[in-house]
């Protein structure tokens, strides 16, 4: 039995005396003691290990106490469970050296056998919960296919995905088959991941944004979709599309039990937008952690209050920063705490 519920419970609609927090990438660079680990270990060594990442999804519970852990891990390891070689470069990103752009190309990728290619990630999350020993629960999560298909396509992180966009728009059918393959493995994936113990799933639709709310609907709204409709049932599911407001409609009667929101969106118009019947989850900006502590506290309060003690599970509208304080992301989780 869990001792700390309440993000559970804010998941599920129901009443609770302060709304749960936990933050995209709480466990990550703001930390010493990651950035020590960083020191000693590549960043896929630090994923494929699972000693390694249990202990960095550890960091932040021990820390700074919010009220649900997210597995370290990273949405990319599906692109190389798929048979993309994929790279993490120093102050460059994601590098992929022979991205996605023929027939030939994805003909190379395969549909992979889960426990095989990605069984690392499943015994983190077994040995992750076994030391939260309940304290907390445990998310899990996946890019969509679309953020994925930016990546595979671009071979790099960009702001603007250029090539993944030109290649989506002038070969669509090798584009849709790119994206269903994705989906299948993700689904395949996400499955693993419930059988072996998360208690939520996490979608992140990181580049949902640079697409035209039409194109959208095309290229990336139907597989993630595709994706809820496979595990609804079994887990609550959390869909976050960064800049995505224009599909907070489609995603509040998607059956997720949860809408990400980022901080570009108002808590009114958030609410409206999705229906006004599905737990929200957002939406500080990022960089309003460098605000005086006093100033956190107080944003956070007006937060609450503008979106609602229910229904809403509070977090930041994006990834933390690594140049927050540690004890600036500490007074964010405290003040979500000391709320009544």
């Amino acid at each position: 039995m869990l001792k700390n519920n309440l993000f559970l419970k804010a998941l599920n609609g129901e009443t609770v005396t302060r709304p749960p927090v936990w933050m995209m990438r709480q466990a990550g660079r703001y930390l010493p003691d990651f950035m020590a680990l960083k020191k000693k270990y590549d960043f896929f060594t630090r994923c494929q290990t699972p000693e390694l990442a249990t202990k960095i999804t550890l960091m932040p519970i021990d820390q700074i106490g919010p009220d649900a852990a997210i597995l370290f891990s990273d949405i990319l390891v599906v692109l190389q469970a798929m048979q993309l070689e994929v790279e993490m470069k120093d102050n460059i990103g994601p590098w992929i050296p022979n991205p996605v752009r023929s027939k030939i190309d994805l003909e190379k990728l395969i549909i992979p056998d889960i426990e095989e290619h990605l069984g690392y990630v499943m015994d983190a999350i077994k040995l992750t919960q076994k030391e939260l020993n309940q304290r907390v629960p445990l998310i899990g999560f996946a890019g969509s296919p679309w953020t994925l298909l930016c990546y595979a396509v671009q071979g790099q992180g960009s702001k603007t995905f250029d090539k993944a966009k030109a290649f989506c728009f002038s070969k669509p059918k090798l584009a849709h088959d790119l994206l269903q393959k994705i989906t299948a493995t993700t689904i395949l994936y996400l499955k693993q991941k419930i059988n072996s113990g998360v208690n939520a799933i996490q979608i992140f639709d990181s580049w949902g944004g640079i697409l035209s709310p039409e194109d959208y609907n095309i290229f990336s709204w139907p597989y993630i979709q595709q994706i809820i409709d496979e595990i609804k049932n079994k887990i609550p599911v959390i869909i976050f599309g960064k800049g995505c407001w224009f599909a907070l409609h489609d995603m509040g009667k998607s059956g997720a039990s949860a809408v990400g929101v980022d901080w570009t969106c108002s808590a009114r118009n958030a609410r409206y937008l999705s229906g006004g019947q599905v737990t929200l989850q957002g939406n500080f900006d990022p960089s309003r952690l460098l605000s005086p502590i006093p100033e956190i506290t107080e944003a956070v309060y007006k937060m609450i209050n503008e979106f609602g003690k229910d229904r809403y599970i509070v977090n930041l509208g994006h990834g933390i920063l690594p140049n927050i304080p540690v004890d600036h992301a500490k007074a964010f989780v405290d003040a979500v705490k000391s709320y009544y």
